[in-house]
């Protein structure tokens, strides 16, 4: 009985022995684990105000696009109005100018004959006398 006795022994020491290096395993895991922690609080401190600071940037540059935003639409408007006239104009001008040609055209050919008319007539004169 006494190597059953010895081998006991051994096996309790052996069971001790990794009951205390587990011990120091698990301290040491939650030494790591409260590190971690602290860096984790450390980091979200730090993360609050640059959130913070980016949705403020946000709303401002929303704003800023926004207010820019009315003027282009004022512009879009004006530039609208001025073709509207301009193309008002530009119908007025192509209507003056279809207006004058046909009258125009008949009067420089009416004053065109009458002066080849006159032309004759004076070359006419001028022969007989």
């Amino acid at each position: 009985m006494e190597l059953v006795n010895i081998i006991y022994i051994i096996l309790l020491a052996s069971a001790s022995g990794l009951c205390i290096a587990l011990i120091f395993a698990l301290y040491r895991i939650t030494r790591s684990i409260g590190k971690i922690e602290i860096d984790i609080r450390d980091l979200t401190n730090q993360i609050k105000p640059l959130i913070a600071s980016t949705t403020n940037l946000s709303e401002k540059l929303n704003f800023l696009s926004d207010e820019a935003t009315q003027p282009i639409i004022i512009v879009k408007e004006v530039i609208e109005d001025i073709k509207d006239r301009i193309d008002v104009i530009l119908e007025f001008e192509d209507k003056l100018r279809k207006g004058v040609e046909g009258p125009l055209t008949k009067l420089l050919n009416s004053i065109s004959g009458i002066s080849n008319g006159i032309n004759a007539f004076w070359d006419s004169y001028k022969r007989r006398f």
